[in-house]
């Protein structure tokens, strides 16, 4: 079962993530792709750090999440990924400009393979005004692409909206 959620800051698509993770009986294993490059950032990840079961396994991996897919994979684990969106922005501000494209293409060619319940959170950022800046709406872009590319492989798709999970496809909670 691969899950995609997806939703706004604080609309409560981590906790649903968590949950899911927990409620599947299986040892989780917890992929960060946060950085810590600010003080508000810490202070988010510390937050999140506190929320975990701490029996969970924790790989923290900004750039190579398929790889980190792979070697995390066993039929008998659940992979929670938190989140899509921050590993984009990681991709999107290295100099290597030709790793977006080519992680991207890893991840999705590896989610076809993994054999274990994937669940993945995501924002969803595109239902505003588009940005001004080049560089956020370039982010709006692959984040929109990323999301539509996801949720045709996914079984499930959840977008939450005030902690309440919406399912837009497969089955309910």
């Amino acid at each position: 079962m691969k899950t995609l959620i997806l939703g706004g800051v604080r609309s409560g698509k981590s906790r649903l993530g968590e949950q899911l993770a927990s409620d599947s009986g299986l040892p989780v294993i917890y992929i960060a792709t946060a950085t810590a490059d600010d003080t508000e950032m810490q202070m988010r990840i510390e937050s999140h750090r506190e929320s975990r079961p701490d029996h969970w396994t924790v790989i923290e991996e900004p750039i190579y999440l398929a790889k980190a897919l792979k070697n995390a994979d066993s039929k008998s684990q659940c992979i929670l990924v938190d989140c899509l969106t921050l590993w984009l922005t990681n991709l999107l501000t290295t100099e290597d400009e030709n790793l977006l494209e080519s992680e991207i293409a890893a991840l999705l060619e590896t989610l076809s393979s993994l054999s274990g319940q994937l669940i993945m959170v995501s924002n969803e950022t595109n239902m505003g005004i588009v940005p001004m800046g080049e560089l956020s709406r370039r982010y709006c872009d692959e984040a929109g692409r990323l999301h539509q590319l996801l949720a045709q492989t996914c079984d499930r798709v959840i977008f939450t909206v005030a902690g309440l999970p919406q399912i837009l496809k497969g089955e309910p909670l």
